[in-house]
């Protein structure tokens, strides 16, 4: 900033869609509150496979530990020393970089939080991507997201139905073996 404080920034990228799900910015970030966004995000969007990170402080810590206990989401931590391990958010991080934190003298927190929600609402809702047929991240999102929905109200259950009934208790084998046969 202008008076020589520095922020930390945490930002949150699908993989599959692109969007730019969060830009925080504060003077430190904990792991509670990296998994404060991560609860918001879940209450949000659901679930996720796995989320990928670099192995800073805010994500090995105790907090981000348990919170992927609790909410039973894989994490898996690059290799130290290989961002290239999860290129797309460093990609992602070097655009926000030269588009917006190199280019722009922030004098207080509250101006680069603005800044950066704005620059989050042009990266997701105005910038097509060739990964995405060059759509933007929202409109892709718009479209997986009704198809995915799709696919599952189209699913009685996620298993198919059995090709024999259970054995029943009390009985031999080989009553159950005629019962079936």
């Amino acid at each position: 900033m202008t008076d020589g404080r520095r922020f930390r920034m945490l930002a949150i990228v699908d993989d599959c869609t692109r969007e730019c799900l969060a830009l925080v910015a504060d003077t430190s970030l904990s792991g509670v509150r990296v998994a404060r966004e991560l609860d918001r995000l879940l209450a949000e969007r659901g679930r996720p496979k796995m989320i990928v990170s670099d192995n800073g402080s805010e994500f090995t810590s105790n907090a981000i530990l348990a919170w992927t206990d609790a909410a039973r989401v894989e994490w898996h931590y690059i290799a130290p020393g290989k961002p290239m391990q999860n290129g797309f958010i460093e990609s992602f991080n070097g655009r926000l970089r030269d588009e917006l934190l190199n280019e722009t003298l922030f004098s207080s927190l509250s101006q680069a939080r603005a800044a950066l929600a704005r620059w989050q609402v042009d990266y997701n809702t105005d910038r097509p991507h060739s990964k995405l047929g060059w759509q933007t991240p929202s409109a892709f999102a718009s479209t997986f997201h009704q198809r995915r929905d799709q696919t599952l109200r189209n699913m009685s259950g996620s298993a198919s139905a059995p090709a024999a009934q259970h054995a029943r208790k009390g009985k031999s084998n080989r009553q159950n073996e005629l019962k079936a046969g």
